[in-house]
């Protein structure tokens, strides 16, 4: 028997023992089969049982003290949720209706559709049913449809096929590709919170960006997201090697080399030194997002629809360049609408809309030699905490958009401008800022003046120039203020009334 934990053994003992009190024959079935003789691990298992799996699946966590959770209540389906665990396990309960062949018959794919009976595998045994050579499809690595109807049977196995892929490094057979894109159409049947699970699930995934192309190649990418479709054969300037739509993913690709997860085909050691990246950078992406996203994911989705207002924004000028002014702006509020509709959260939203929003900000405010330390205060301030992020975007950007012609001193330069504006970021937020010098109660104490709007910009303007290092006392940043209001009364040009304003 491959190898399984004892805690694991334990549990399916017991659920075995509780089954034979009412005489039930139970089958250990699907991923679960699957990752044992793959000898991967496992927190979900499933089992089928010839009898009313939800009246079933109560009993069990009664017993061992889970959490029930119905699933289908039409088609008895149950969940155990085990905490006292280490890791959480996952028992869900499925009824066999006629034989387990027949069962294993409805299920999607071959390496899925294997099944061992509880009581025999307990024994010691490993005799398998399998009905559709799953196990020689485990040997040869390939992804097969049990029938022609899996996918009308329930679209979102079209997107759990890839994701299957992806997790194994197993390939997808030609006859069950082909059977993908025939019914890629079906996708749009799939509920939005369904779809953005997955998406989510294959962005964590190891060579993502291979697996994004691949559902384009497929058809499934823009059946999805059908706004991508019009990128497609859209030109772009010179200075670009691919399109609009290849361009947006090959950035996938290039996120993934910069976040340190991937090579990239046109990549190097060499090249990804010259980027920035520290055990903080890496810290500040595996910050979580939703409860199953974090900033990888959402810069990586970023990435995908950084340019998808390009097509509507194109113009030529009277040079015969190709212009695209205004589409970040405009794509924000297109990815916005895109994200939405998949039922993303609020946070994941509002982290891409200013990715999207910002990614050509930080090479705009470099266009002279590297930024004053205002223009990068200036910059995190209106960018919040997608600062970083971005600088991550636009650097895939630019790989993206040279690919193998990539001018290797011309990268530098990048690298040198967006290392430099981190580092400044974190001079000004952590040596500069900690100390809070005066809050509104001072300023309104000092000068008679009342709460409301004024209060934040003068505060502002305070923050702003602490930052910088031109005020460090409370003394220092009352002279400020009064100076401001002065100005403000006289009429002057950097007045109160400009504080917030580049």
């Amino acid at each position: 028997m491959p190898s399984i934990k004892p805690n694991l053994l334990g549990l399916l003992a017991s659920v075995s023992a509780i089954l034979e009190q009412d005489n039930c024959q139970a089958y250990v079935v699907g991923g679960f089969v699957r990752d044992l003789l793959l000898n991967r691990e496992t927190n979900d298992i499933d089992i089928a049982v010839r009898d009313n799996a939800v009246e079933i699946a109560n009993k069990i966590a009664d017993h061992l003290g889970g959490r029930y959770v119905l699933l289908d209540e039409v088609n008895h389906v149950a969940r155990v949720v085990i905490t006292e665990l280490t890791t959480p396990l996952y028992l869900d309960f499925s009824t066999v209706l006629a034989t387990i062949e027949e069962d294993l018959a409805r299920r999607d794919f071959t390496i899925d559709a294997m099944g061992m009976e509880l009581r025999v595998f307990l024994s010691g045994s490993m005799h398998v049913i399998d009905p559709f050579k799953g196990k020689n499809d485990l040997k040869r690595k390939v992804i097969r449809a049990v029938s022609q109807r899996i996918f009308k049977d329930d679209a979102a196995r079209l997107w759990r096929a890839v994701r299957l892929a992806a997790q194994l490094e197993f390939r997808i057979e030609p006859k069950t590709e082909q059977l993908m894109k025939q019914d890629a159409k079906l996708i749009i049947l799939v509920a939005g919170e369904r779809q953005r699970n997955e998406l989510i699930k294959l962005l964590t995934l190891p060579c993502c960006g291979y697996w994004i192309r691949y559902l384009d190649k497929i058809r499934l990418l823009t059946q999805v997201i059908p706004e991508l479709e019009e990128l497609r054969g859209v030109e772009q300037p010179k200075e670009h090697y691919w399109d609009v739509l290849e361009h947006s993913l090959e950035t996938v690709s290039t996120t993934e080399f910069l976040l340190h997860e991937r090579d990239w085909k046109y990549g190097s050691d060499d090249l990804l030194k010259l980027a920035p990246w520290s055990e903080e950078l890496k810290r500040h992406f595996d910050d979580e997002v939703a409860s199953d996203s974090n900033r990888r994911v959402m810069l990586k989705i970023g990435a995908l629809l950084h340019d998808i207002a390009k097509p509507q924004m194109k113009t030529i000028d009277e040079t015969g360049r190709i212009r695209f002014i205004g589409h970040a702006k405009e794509g924000a509020i297109k990815a916005t609408d895109v994200l939405a509709r998949l039922r993303f959260s609020s946070r994941e939203i509002k982290l891409v809309d200013g990715l999207i929003t910002y990614h050509l900000r930080p090479i705009q405010i470099a266009n002279s030699g590297l930024p004053t330390s205002r223009a990068i205060y200036r910059y995190f301030r209106d960018t919040g905490d997608a600062g970083i992020d971005i600088f991550f975007l636009a650097l895939a950007d630019y790989l993206a958009a040279r690919g193998p012609r990539l001018d290797i001193e011309e990268w530098e330069q990048q690298n040198h401008l967006i290392s430099y504006m981190i580092a400044e970021h974190q001079e000004q937020r952590d040596e500069r800022l900690p100390i809070k010098l005066v809050d509104g109660h001072d300023l309104m104490a000092a000068f008679g003046l009342t709460s409301g709007p004024l209060i934040g910009k003068l505060l502002r303007l305070v923050h702003e120039a602490q930052a910088l290092g031109e005020i460090g006392t409370a003394e220092e940043a009352i002279k400020l203020v009064r100076r401001a209001l002065e100005k403000d009364r006289c009429g002057g040009d950097n007045g109160v009334v400009s504080v917030g304003h580049d």
